[in-house]
């Protein structure tokens, strides 16, 4: 496995652990609550195994041409590893409400999935070259995509973490 998506399954794995179902939907009011963070990762994380297997299916590129917003945006994410706060979802990862035990089983596994089709893909297409768009960040390689998912769940592991400790804490 990929040592970037190995460290982000740990990383998950161990802001997790020992949350009860009851925990994992506890929040702030007007905030996600940790089943949510997790969903909105497993939603992205399934959206990325669907644009890889399309990748797969057609047997060309299905990146954009990069515009300089992309390569900015891209260069913040990926380059310097810096996941901006405040920014909305895209529609598609926001939580709709899947059961906590399913996504808390699941996630794991489907960071697992993630990381095999695009160490197929990374054969086929190259590691460096553009192959799929980000609905925020345009254009990016392999490479570029599994930085940003390590990147973003670290955005929202420390999310999870700052709800565990307000918890613990009698906070929420």
């Amino acid at each position: 496995m990929d040592p970037r998506l190995a460290r982000l399954q740990r990383e998950v794995a161990s802001s997790i652990a020992g949350l009860s179902p009851r925990e994992l939907t506890r929040s702030a009011p007007g905030k996600w609550c940790s089943a949510e963070i997790l969903e909105h990762l497993y939603l992205t994380y399934t959206g990325t195994i669907k644009g890889f297997s399309r990748l797969l299916e057609t047997g060309e590129s299905l990146a954009s041409k990069a515009t300089w917003t992309h390569r900015g945006r891209s260069l913040v994410v990926t380059g310097l590893g810096y996941m901006p706060c405040g920014r909305k979802s895209p529609a598609v990862a926001l939580p709709r409400g899947i059961s906590p035990e399913k996504v808390t089983s699941e996630i794991e596994n489907i960071i697992a999935q993630m990381d095999e089709l695009m160490t197929v893909c990374a054969q086929n297409f190259g590691r460096r070259s553009k192959v799929l768009d980000h609905p925020i960040l345009g254009p990016l390689s392999i490479d570029q995509w599994r930085k940003f998912h390590l990147v973003h769940g670290q955005h929202h592991v420390k999310q999870i973490r700052r709800l565990r400790a307000d918890l613990n804490t009698g906070k929420i």
